[in-house]
């Protein structure tokens, strides 16, 4: 998919509007997964409990089994146990979602920089690196909160977007690349102030846990 798409963007779409048109993509995530954090860390949104998600999750997915399981003549239960087509249909919408995301990503970096290839391997590299470190500190990055990370790559997708809807539209960065961490650091005091503002302005609703079903 990265190759059917990016790469005919590389040689048929001019790379300035590209990098107008994929920097405004990267903004409209980044942006997304900010505002997300700013609501949650002043209060204004539910917090996400990957625990508690999780457990719905298998309660659901039992349920949803067992009705699925049929009853014989003999009044047993019926099961075929070769195939679990509910916890399927799970797993392949949240894998699918999540690639289709990654992939818009690894487009967006690759063809603004008109890099596709290096975009895409850095991207198989990230794979392989995260799941070794998924193997041997699994219980160390279950502790970081999910709102942290959400708001590291909400600020990260924010500020290549910036960029290169600025280099797209003839802004000369001062410093040229070495802007990037300059927006960077910029969006992470803008999410501070605005959580601060908002836990003092505005008096944060009664708000639950977010579940699986929030």
């Amino acid at each position: 998919l990265v190759a059917a798409v990016g790469v005919p963007l590389i040689h048929y779409v001019p790379i300035d509007a590209l990098r107008v048109v994929v920097g405004a993509l990267l903004l409209v995530l980044g942006l997304s997964w900010l505002r997300k954090a700013i609501l949650r860390a002043s209060g204004h949104k539910a917090m996400h409990d990957e625990d508690k998600i999780y457990a719905e999750t298998v309660a659901e997915l039992s349920s949803e089994e067992s009705g699925a399981s049929g009853t014989t003549a003999t009044g047993t239960r019926s099961h075929d146990k070769g195939r679990d087509s509910v916890g399927f249909a799970v797993a392949f919408k949240g894998v699918f979602l999540e690639g289709m995301e990654v992939v818009l990503i690894v487009i967006s970096l690759g063809a603004a920089q008109n890099r596709l290839g290096l975009a895409a391997l850095a991207a198989g590299a990230a794979v392989l690196l995260v799941g070794i470190v998924g193997v041997l500190v699994a219980r160390q990055l279950s502790e970081v909160p999910e709102n942290t990370i959400k708001t590291l790559v909400g600020v990260m997708l924010t500020s290549f977007g910036l960029f290169w809807v600025g280099e797209g539209a003839g802004v000369n960065w001062p410093g040229s690349d070495l802007a990037i961490p300059v927006l960077a650091a910029f969006f992470v005091v803008v999410y501070f102030v605005l959580t601060a503002l908002m836990r003092a302005l505005l008096p944060a609703p009664a708000v639950e846990v977010e579940g699986a079903t929030s």
